[in-house]
């Protein structure tokens, strides 16, 4: 049996999709040059802050739309460039900081899990041959350079004030795994081998360590040592308690990405991705469908919220299985996932994707409101359209190449 990805109806429907979640979120643009909250209906909400990790993801998310060849991509690079150095960048002490209004500052903070997305940005605006891009490039590596790669530990320092005193000793998963994510896209944009090898030696300590020694999950919260801390109760969005099966889904396939652009010759990295993609699913999968947002230490379903998130990274991880190795039980599940996203998340009537659905399986809004950015959604479709299971932005441009030539 041929994998979905195959199919030419699923291909076109994936790339339907991603068409229309680029031009559903390309109203969040705003007059003054940022980004606003839409509503389910694509309502703008105007008035609210603008955080790191939505400006940066919209930078992007349309700079794989620009390099697959949609339309109109460039204003919303251009856009997101500017508020990133015009309202996030700090000139004073540097770095970038959490939430603004325009250029008023709503939230001073500077997270690691902001700052990797900066780099990210940075790296997608590279492969898209923005103006602004080296110095942006420049900067951010510089920042995370000097004040939150901890060489010593291989891993990100987590938490800064605006003038960079230390807000916690709090160590955590989440920002580490975004940083794999980051430089992976750097080392692609640049071939500068520091970031390649950065991200192995995140990927080791989660994706080895913590998982063979937690049952093939990964603890989300330590202390300044590293140590595990299974009680620490933070913020319900970014910091839940547990274990988060999604984020493992996202860790395995950035091992496999990892693991492609190494020359394949870690014979350990699939079979790690696999225990992750595996394990997850099987805690995680609900009897009426979607997955649970966390899990207990062994295993049981700690908070049974549905969120869209973990369902893409889902489809991401389970696509790239499929291009490396093709089982029916992958075959199976990412069939799974991709059915009841359609049926659940994807909004027929007004376009995006539903953040969270209720015990109904209707849309539901606890931790999330509105139509969250496009990030994870997007990448659902276009990472099960491109070829490969490392270096997107060249698999895009082949695309668009390839649809060019036939017209």
């Amino acid at each position: 049996m041929a994998p979905l990805l195959h199919h030419p109806s699923h291909r076109a429907a994936l790339a339907a999709d991603a068409r229309a979640l680029l031009a559903f979120h390309r109203t969040s643009l705003s007059a003054d040059g940022g980004f606003v909250p839409l509503g389910v209906d694509g309502t703008r909400h105007h008035g609210a802050a603008q955080e790191l990790h939505a400006t940066t993801r919209m930078v992007h998310a349309y700079a794989l739309g620009q390099a697959w060849g949609a339309p109109d991509c460039a204003p919303l690079i251009d856009a997101g460039m500017r508020a990133l150095w015009n309202w996030h960048r700090d000139p004073d002490h540097g770095g970038y900081i959490w939430a603004v209004q325009g250029p008023r500052v709503s939230d001073s903070r500077k997270l690691a899990y902001g700052h990797v997305f900066v780099l990210l940005a940075a790296s997608s605006a590279t492969e898209v041959d923005h103006e602004d891009a080296p110095h942006l490039l420049a900067d951010i590596t510089t920042v995370i350079e000097r004040l939150f790669w901890d060489e010593d530990a291989g891993r990100l320092r987590e938490e800064f004030a605006r003038d960079w005193q230390p807000l916690s000793h709090y160590r955590g998963m989440n920002a580490n795994m975004h940083g794999v994510e980051a430089f992976l896209a750097a080392y692609e944009a640049t071939g500068q081998e520091q970031w390649l090898d950065r991200a192995g030696r995140i990927l080791g300590f989660f994706t080895g360590d913590m998982a063979q020694a937690h049952g093939h999950r990964i603890p989300e919260h330590y202390t300044e040592s590293w140590q595990v801390d299974p009680e620490f109760q933070g913020d319900p969005v970014f910091r839940p308690p547990g274990t988060t099966p999604g984020h493992s889904l996202e860790f395995a396939r950035l091992l496999l990405q990892h693991w492609d652009l190494t020359g394949r010759a870690d014979a350990t990295a699939l079979p790690r991705a696999r225990a992750l993609i595996e394990t997850a699913l099987a805690d995680a999968w609900q009897s009426g469908g979607g997955l649970a947002y966390t899990l207990a230490t062994d295993g049981a379903v700690d908070r049974d919220i549905r969120l869209w998130w973990p369902v893409a990274e889902g489809l991401g991880a389970l696509a790239m299985l499929q291009k490396i190795e093709p089982r029916p039980q992958d075959m199976a599940w990412y069939a799974r996932l991709h059915d009841f996203a359609r049926a659940h998340f994807t909004d027929a009537r007004h376009g995006g994707w539903f953040p969270e659905l209720g015990p109904d399986g209707l849309p539901a809004e606890t931790l999330f409101s509105g139509k969250p950015d496009i990030y994870h959604a997007l990448q659902a479709d276009l990472l099960a359209l491109v070829p490969g299971v490392s270096r997107v932005f060249d698999g895009l441009r082949g695309l668009n190449n390839a649809a060019q030539d036939t017209h």
